[in-house]
């Protein structure tokens, strides 16, 4: 079973709104892939939220498409900004890239984004999404899962 952005956000509304508002504050982040050798391979890329739906585009034939064709599994961290304040925290998404390869779907995201074809186009399958922030003196960090309500671990 897949888990889209439209689950996440119906499932955890608040959690959801904050993650966006997050990779909404910046234009680059990072996503994390892995090579065929099984490393890690961290690059920059552009979040976006095309047709209300989180998605990743890709040039065609990019070393991190190639790492998703191969093994789908990725992490996506949203872009920290400047310093060491973190103003509104940390947010990662993590799953599974899936590939969209009909032209109908190609060509609704290709107007909605206003990028030329071709390019790679994957939908996310979510497997957790985390939300690290420091209130007062303690490390905050809220996790989902597809299924579970969000879990809160304090430390101080």
């Amino acid at each position: 079973m897949t888990t889209t952005w439209a689950d996440f956000q119906q499932a955890e509304p608040d959690l959801a709104a904050t993650v966006r508002e997050r990779f909404g504050k910046y234009t680059h982040h990072v996503l994390a892939t892995l090579r065929k050798d099984g490393s890690p391979r961290l690059t920059g890329l552009e979040a976006k939220f095309p047709l209300d739906e989180l998605v990743l585009t890709m040039m065609p034939d990019s070393r991190k498409a190639q790492d998703l064709l191969r093994d789908p599994r990725f992490s996506l961290l949203a872009n920290p900004g400047e310093g060491a304040e973190m103003g509104g925290g940390d947010v990662r998404v993590s799953g599974r890239a899936i590939e969209a390869t009909d032209q109908e779907t190609l060509d609704r995201f290709a107007k909605a984004i206003g990028a030329p074809l071709p390019f790679h186009l994957f939908r996310l399958d979510l497997t957790e999404v985390v939300r690290t922030t420091v209130e007062n003196d303690e490390l905050v960090v809220r996790t989902w899962h597809p299924g579970r309500p969000v879990r809160t671990i304090r430390r101080t």
